[in-house]
């Protein structure tokens, strides 16, 4: 495809965030499918960082940041999880000193924690002659790429996250790889646990929304689910696994629990320090819990973190199905010159909503529908009528 001037259209592609899998066959669909167009690829390196690094007098600097994608450049990367192009979480709107080039460093006033670069990053993007970009990310990459387009910059975005929690759109790539990873582990702790009649205590990923750890539960058969959107209290869980341990012939029991979940009046489990987005590491509400569980029961606790194993490794076929698909529909947009969009899947039909749309509501557990706050389990009351992932 080309301008009127006869100029070869290009893109630019990056993914941010968390890996997951699926990334990597959405970068490589994304190049085929432009190389067949005749549209030229650049492969931004490491999310939004690359294009604060990016230096226009310096192309030796800039190999490490920028690189020109061929069929021949990804060829095999489907077959492996991660991303190809690497990634973080720097946020060019908020960027802090330590994230910029030594070049940029002396923008920043004295005691200034954070500057605004956008203004750089449209530069970059002018500077590489890029005619539109294609992020892959969650709401947090999402929300700079929402910000390049009310600069009016050619934007169409592509939603993964394990959490499955974007806005908007039913589906993320890396969720179904997430769920599946877990209840193949549920289902392998049941040997230990059972075998030394324990509790096991499993702690998944899940910072505001809790479906990971809900569909876990309901697809592994687990007693007890903990979730993000549900406080909970640590004598009533301990009462209702005991209960599940009692009924159970081999004298053990389950409960999945999301690392942002929170007791009763208390706090998620924070450390370090903020992320370019705000958010500091979740992690350590399985250990707690795990602690207070023994202590409650006397009976011994088996906690574990399953964390990064659920983001590793080479993705299921939805996930593959998924990630392939939303790269064919991003560049069919960008064919039709229609950006500001996001690619998404809506009551399991392919389509594409305003981009936008992801700063209008946050996607959480229908706990009405899907949760028994009383008893901290999945209940689904009604499935016909609801999506896939039902919500």
């Amino acid at each position: 495809m080309e301008t009127k001037n006869d100029k070869k259209l290009t893109i630019a592609i990056l993914t941010g965030g968390g890996d997951v899998p699926g990334l990597n066959p959405c970068i490589k669909t994304l190049v085929y499918r432009a190389a067949a167009e005749g549209i030229k690829v650049i492969g931004i390196r490491r999310g939004w960082a690359g294009l604060l690094a990016y230096d226009p007098e310096d192309s030796n600097h800039n190999a490490q940041y920028i690189q020109i994608l061929e069929p021949l450049d990804v060829r095999t990367i489907d077959r492996s999880g991660g991303t190809y192009l690497h990634t973080s979480r720097t946020n060019p709107s908020a960027a802090r000193v330590k994230e910029v080039p030594d070049i940029l460093k002396k923008q920043f006033a004295e005691g200034e924690e954070t500057k605004d670069f956008t203004s750089h990053v449209l530069n970059n993007l002018e500077h590489l002659k890029v005619d539109a970009i294609i992020p892959i990310g969650g709401d947090d990459t999402l929300s700079f790429a929402d910000r390049l387009h009310r600069e009016g910059f050619p934007v169409i975005a592509i939603p993964k996250t394990m959490d499955n929690d974007v806005f908007g759109t039913d589906y993320c790539i890396g969720f179904s790889t997430a769920v599946t990873r877990s209840v193949g582990f549920i289902h392998s702790l049941r040997t230990s646990t059972g075998s030394h009649e324990r509790i096991a205590v499993v702690e998944l990923f899940g910072r505001y929304c809790g479906e990971t750890s809900l569909i876990a539960a309901y697809l592994s058969g687990v007693g007890r689910a903990i979730i993000s959107e549900i406080p909970f209290e640590p004598k009533k869980l301990a009462k209702l696994v005991m209960k599940d341990k009692r009924a159970n012939p081999k004298n053990y029991a389950m409960i999945t629990i999301s690392e942002g979940a929170t007791m009763v009046g208390g706090n998620m489990f924070l450390s370090g320090e903020s992320d370019a987005y705000g958010h500091k590491r979740l992690g350590g509400i399985g250990e707690e819990t795990g602690a207070i569980l023994k202590e409650l029961t006397g009976e011994d606790v088996l906690i574990q973190r399953i964390s990064y194993l659920m983001r590793s490794g080479t993705p299921d076929s939805l996930d593959l199905m998924v990630a392939v698909n939303y790269a064919n529909i991003a560049i069919d947009l960008f064919l039709k010159g229609v950006f500001g969009r996001l690619v998404a899947l809506s009551r399991g039909i392919y389509t594409d909503i305003p981009l936008s749309t992801i700063a209008m509501g946050q996607k959480r557990v229908d706990v009405r529908e899907l949760y028994d706050v009383e008893e901290y389990r999945p209940k689904i009351r009604h499935v016909g009528a609801k999506p896939m992932f039902l919500y």
